[in-house]
């Protein structure tokens, strides 16, 4: 009887644990994929099988948006809860550029290691390394460790840029001290091959700005020397992410986690590993969004060989719009076909009208999201409030200013919009976009007149209403106004 009753016990406390456990945390950030590049968004060239299934299991948002039209800027609200204009160094970072997010700043991340989570941060950074540059042969600090991650294995910058290395933690995998690592501005010598003088050599042709250093037969953004046993081959990059995403959800099973998986899938140079060329149809963007929604499936699986489907918040999203020719020769105009990356909507990278930063957004945690569509207005700025509030701690007295809990959409407990305007900002914070409710303002220049669109009358933003609208057209104005001058 005693035995009995011990039993009993013992899987009550189990029972209550498991209903405690506080749930595991997955974003995975797609790198330039636009709202219409998954098919479940409403592309028929280009099938995404995985991402569909995803977006089928949960809420699958039409109004789903990064904070900027570019990486580094997202990738910076994305962790700090703050819009990037804010600060003065958040345009896309250079190869050689120090941390962005200077070191203890209130995060995304910290805020989980805070309330008991396992964090890590896996893919590409592109936040910078290091005081005043990166210390490419010492330690890389201030990094992802300073701001709330356990532990990192990233591309430092983005594979356009050099270098071509892998950063573990506070180091570069695998450097042969030996053989030093040096990154600059200036050809480091006369003789240094570069896609001008070498371009016959390249695997890969540029057709803008991309040819300096080369590497694996295509030259990127920068100059360095060194390095050899270090350097990574590009094709084999998303396959050794998920093989460390593996490992971490495996090795965290038992205890919460977050998992920030920044994918390099689908930015130039697109260089998607062997098993998915020609595979898409398209050329080599089509064939790296194919093995982008691979990767997806992996990260699923992982979670679902672990037991943890019940467990586990994954949202998807990406950092801004797509484009197509972003500096290399790659097919992504004459392969397109009836491809439309943007969807309905106009822009794409670099633009703040809505194909800039309105993209794929998903959301799935079995067992408690119920499968649906949903138009409410969701940002990646808001994701430290919301992650704080599922975490069940408080965001700290004027940290994360710019970010809204808006779980209850996350989780389709209200369909309601929770957040009362989306904010749009180009790389470097001089163009904007606002919507509120289905009114959408283009300021693209502060020398410039402002546009108005109607979004819901012309979600293509064709029919700009400035002139016949003026009294909604200040209103716009007046509240960006607002915004921008918001303090800490």
């Amino acid at each position: 009887m005693k035995n009995n009753l011990l039993w009993i016990l013992i899987g009550l406390i189990t029972f209550t644990q498991a209903e405690n456990r506080k749930p595991n945390i997955i974003v995975i950030i797609g790198d330039d994929v636009g709202y219409g590049d998954f098919s479940a968004n409403g592309s028929s060239a280009i099938s995404t099988p995985h991402m569909d299934r995803l977006a089928k299991e949960g809420i699958r948002f039409t109004s789903g948006y990064c904070s900027a039209s570019t990486c580094t800027p997202t990738r910076y609200s994305l962790h700090t809860g703050v819009y990037a204009f804010r600060e003065k160094n958040t345009g896309i970072a250079p190869p050689d550029g120090p941390a962005i997010i200077p070191a203890n700043t209130v995060t995304v991340a910290s805020l989980l290691k805070d309330a008991g989570y396992r964090t890590a941060a896996i893919g590409k950074w592109h936040l910078g390394l290091g005081e005043n540059r990166p210390d490419w042969n010492g330690e890389l600090k201030p990094g992802p460790l300073e701001i709330g991650y356990d532990q990192c294995l990233l591309l430092p910058t983005t594979n356009d840029r050099v270098p071509q290395v892998y950063v573990e933690n506070h180091r570069v995998r695998n450097l042969d001290p030996q053989d030093p690592l040096w990154i600059g501005k200036e050809k480091p010598s006369p003789d240094h091959p570069t896609g001008v003088t070498h371009r016959d050599t390249l695997f890969m042709d540029w057709s803008h700005d991309h040819n300096q250093t080369i590497h694996n037969g295509v030259s990127r953004i920068g100059f360095y020397t060194g390095g050899k046993a270090a350097r990574f081959r590009d094709q084999d990059l998303t396959d050794e992410w998920v093989k460390s995403c593996h490992q971490f959800i495996t090795e965290n099973k038992n205890q919460p986690f977050f998992l920030y998986y920044a994918s390099h899938s689908i930015h130039v140079p697109r260089l998607p590993h062997e098993r998915f060329l020609g595979k898409s149809g398209h050329g080599p963007r089509g064939d790296s969004l194919l093995e982008f929604d691979w990767s997806v499936g992996e990260i699923m699986k992982a979670v679902e060989d672990n037991k943890l489907s019940n467990d586990t918040l994954i949202i998807l999203c990406s950092d801004n719009g797509p484009v197509l020719d972003d500096g290399y020769k790659d097919d992504a105009v004459t392969k397109l076909g009836k491809h439309q990356p943007s969807g309905p909507f106009r822009g794409g990278k670099y633009s703040v009208f809505e194909g800039g930063t309105r993209t794929p957004f998903i959301t799935r945690w079995s067992g408690k999201i119920k499968p649906a569509v949903s138009d409410a207005p969701v940002s990646t700025v808001d994701f430290a409030a919301s992650f704080a509030a599922l975490a069940g701690i408080s965001v700290p007295q004027g940290a994360c200013r710019d970010s809204v809990n808006i779980l209850p959409n996350l989780l389709g407990e209200t369909n309601s919009p929770i957040r009362d305007h989306i904010l749009q900002q180009d790389n470097n914070g001089k163009a904007f976009g606002l919507r509120v409710g289905a009114w959408k303002l283009v300021r693209e220049k502060m020398d410039k007149q402002s546009q108005l669109y109607n979004l819901k009358q012309d979600p293509q933003e064709k029919n700009n209403l400035a002139q016949s609208n003026p009294e909604q057209l200040k209103i716009m104005n007046d509240r960006l106004e607002q915004i921008l001058a918001k303090k800490k």
